[in-house]
């Protein structure tokens, strides 16, 4: 017993974080094990029997395909204009000394900190007064404005680990300035921006609060969820569900991956 407890107090913190993990992935496996379902009403809450139809026919369910291309669209905009606008914020509050940067470096954290509702009810009060119509472009504008903060923290911080030399150095050896951004601040910053990029899409893809009070008529995928959640949830939704996790894990192998070997490489 005594070894048992000098192993457990030993190996603490990987139980704590391995039952951690377990209780973070566990609605994403009770998600993918009902994309197998076969109910028998309208709601996929009970297992009843194995099935593969929904795999089969993924849009079987009416407009429930549109709705995810919308949304994919969306987040892929948003994740580019996010992506490009912050990294360029980012620079230019890490590199660049100006009056009230304090002041911006505050004002970033707080779409992060106060409640979508208030900043979804601000655009939509913005909008409105502009004479906007509500659809594709306020969503997606709402979107970039939601997601900027997000990706300019994650540039910020890796902007602020980079060593000044390594771009002195190669302005040293006659290297312009569009040369040494692209051959060395940017490769530097990459995985900062990737990270940023990333943040932003599953944001952009996954949003409700914001989505719904600046959509008009337009129905992205977490809409129509909310949607077909109040007369009956197809198990096409589990099958999307469980793709796009299985996309996200693919892409952080992929990214695991791809460090092992540049590690490799650089040894």
């Amino acid at each position: 017993m005594t070894a048992f407890f000098r192993w457990f107090r030993r190996n603490l913190v990987v139980i704590a974080g391995l039952l951690t993990l377990a209780y973070l992935l566990l609605p994403n496996i009770v998600v993918t094990v009902f994309s197998f379902n076969r109910p028998k009403g309208r709601f996929n809450y009970s297992w009843q029997e194995f099935s593969l139809d929904a795999w089969k026919d993924p849009c079987g369910v009416a407009d429930m395909c549109g709705s995810l291309s919308l949304s994919l669209q969306i987040a892929t905009w948003a994740t580019i204009g996010a992506t490009v606008l912050g990294t360029m914020i980012a620079f230019a509050l890490v590199r660049y000394r100006f009056r009230a940067r304090g002041a911006i470096n505050s004002l970033i954290f707080l779409p992060m900190a106060m409640p979508e509702v208030v900043m979804a009810a601000s655009l939509l009060t913005l909008f409105l007064n502009m004479g906007a119509q509500l659809g594709f472009w306020t969503v997606l504008i709402a979107h970039i404005m939601f997601c900027l903060s997000f990706v300019v923290t994650a540039v910020k911080a890796r902007v602020m680990s980079m060593d000044p030399r390594l771009e002195q150095a190669a302005q040293d050896l006659y290297a312009g300035p569009v040369q040494t951004f692209l051959r060395v601040t940017l490769p530097i910053a990459a995985p900062g921006i990737a990270a940023g990029a990333l943040l932003a899409f599953a944001l952009s893809f996954d949003d409700f609060i914001i989505t719904n009070f600046n959509a008009g008529s337009t129905v992205t995928f977490p809409m129509f969820v909310w949607g077909s959640a109040q007369r009956g949830t197809p198990v096409q939704i589990n099958v999307i569900g469980t793709a796009m996790f299985l996309v996200a894990v693919l892409l952080v192998l992929s990214g695991m991956l791809v460090g092992k070997r540049r590690n490799k490489q650089s040894r």
